[in-house]
């Protein structure tokens, strides 16, 4: 699949996602999500995933919203994404700059400038104090109100059949513990304080692949965003994911009386951030 193809059929779709999971909704109970808050925009946000196309999945719909609200997103991918190819022949070198250019091009379609990348190998992630301390040091640069990451605590997802990454909660874990206790505290990593990095306290904490979802956020208007993001991951995605992810934005949409939506675990540390 190359990178400028285009998904005529998506339309047609999204129609028939948003009604068969309308009709599958309206036979089953909504389910009882408390809100952990309205939609919140911040002055700036930290996404830490494990690879490129990890946030287009689960959070792009939310970015596009954040970005639009005047939210600065920055984006921080653990690992360098060079094991994402079954296909022989394919270099590992090669592969991690063809996705550091997709992930690039992801983030700009939702407003996003500020992608990093810390280069950890892809496929061998451990929730190590060196990546706590990489993570720390990031927010602390940031200084973020909403820290976005993976939840650790989900090891499978068995509506779809799918078993997390290892990479997914590795990173989870590290980031988490990057935000609480390591952030605010002065003397955890006192060497970031030689870089001029004093402590920050996040205000929320937001967990993607998340199963105790408390906080839904329309998408409705902002989807074709988060489709087109989607596209830029051309060595990773075909039309089969694209009506696979439209299908479970409709889904999730339907339980909630919305079009499209994404679900989170929202921590609320500090109710005026």
């Amino acid at each position: 699949m190359s990178s400028d193809s285009t998904l005529d059929p998506l339309p047609q779709v999204a129609e028939a996602a948003i009604s068969e999971a309308a009709t599958s909704a309206a036979e089953t109970q909504p389910d009882p999500v408390p809100a952990a808050s309205e939609f919140y925009a911040p002055p700036r946000v930290l996404i830490i995933v494990a690879h490129a196309d990890d946030i287009e999945f689960g959070s792009a719909g939310t970015v596009a919203r954040w970005t639009e609200a005047g939210s600065e997103v920055t984006y921080c991918i653990v690992t360098d994404n060079g094991s994402g190819s079954n296909e022989p022949g394919v270099k590992r070198a090669d592969l991690v700059e063809r996705r550091r250019r997709e992930q690039i091009a992801a983030a700009e379609i939702l407003g996003v400038r500020d992608v990093r990348f810390l280069n950890y190998p892809d496929g061998y992630l451990e929730p190590t104090l060196a990546l706590r301390r990489d993570l720390t040091r990031i927010i602390r640069e940031v200084r973020p109100q909403i820290v976005l990451t993976m939840d650790p605590t989900t090891t499978f997802i068995d509506e779809v059949g799918y078993i997390n990454h290892p990479d997914h909660r590795a990173v989870g874990e590290a980031a988490i513990h990057a935000v609480f206790p390591s952030a605010g505290t002065r003397l955890i990593f006192p060497e970031l304080l030689d870089e001029g990095l004093e402590p920050h306290n996040v205000s929320r904490l937001y967990l993607t692949v998340a199963t105790k979802a408390n906080l839904i956020v329309d998408v409705t208007a902002v989807f074709e965003r988060k489709l087109e993001s989607l596209r830029q991951h051309a060595s990773q995605l075909n039309e089969e994911a694209f009506e696979m992810i439209t299908r479970w934005g409709a889904e999730e949409g339907a339980r909630h009386g919305m079009g499209y939506a994404e679900s989170f675990r929202v921590l609320v540390m500090d109710s005026n951030g």
